[in-house]
């Protein structure tokens, strides 16, 4: 599926038109007396664009910052190890697909043989340690061949379950209000 932020609408007429595209999320939308030039400079741009890694990535509760190089569920930061967050981030790359230990050693440790260490083993279960005291379990997932990958369907986290209030799923607003 083609995402909106890289496509380009041409020979928008009005500008309030041309804001209402940028606004729905199109990479760029030109009026009808844009020339080659522009075009092909607007077109360079989204290309650049469509190159760079994003800032971040939001898988389910969990949203991962590549700047900061973190991943935070309802705000608050796991504490990820720099290899933690580089294989979360790798594998909300493609999430809901198998990525094989080779892969993630060549993507995360940049080695092309397989180590006689479990060391990927050891970071996939501390981060599965962090993901779950967060609320967030059972999102990393182990297939049969030993593949590794985010869950394609993302688990609840216990705070989807509680309610932005943090409380039961029983108890309603309306009932808080009638309390008071």
């Amino acid at each position: 599926m083609v995402q909106r932020k890289w496509m380009m609408m041409l020979d928008i007429g009005e500008s309030l038109e041309r804001a209402r595209m940028l606004r729905l999320g199109f990479g760029d939308a030109l009026g009808p007396s844009a020339g080659l030039d522009e075009l092909e400079t607007r077109v360079v741009r989204l290309t650049e664009m469509a190159e760079a890694l994003p800032r971040y990535r939001q898988h389910g509760p969990v949203r991962l910052d590549l700047l900061a190089r973190e991943a935070y569920v309802a705000g608050r930061a796991l504490g990820l190890h720099p290899r933690e967050f580089a294989l979360l981030w790798r594998l909300a790359e493609t999430p809901g697909e198998a990525v094989s230990s080779a892969e993630l050693l060549f993507d995360v440790w940049r080695l092309s043989f397989r180590p006689e260490t479990n060391s990927l083993a050891v970071h996939v279960s501390r981060l599965r340690s962090k993901l779950r005291l967060a609320g967030v379990d059972g999102i990393v997932e182990t297939d049969a061949a030993g593949n590794y990958s985010l869950a394609a369907n993302t688990p609840r986290s216990a705070l989807d379950r509680r309610g932005d209030w943090g409380l039961d799923d029983r108890l309603r607003i309306g009932e808080i209000q009638a309390a008071i």
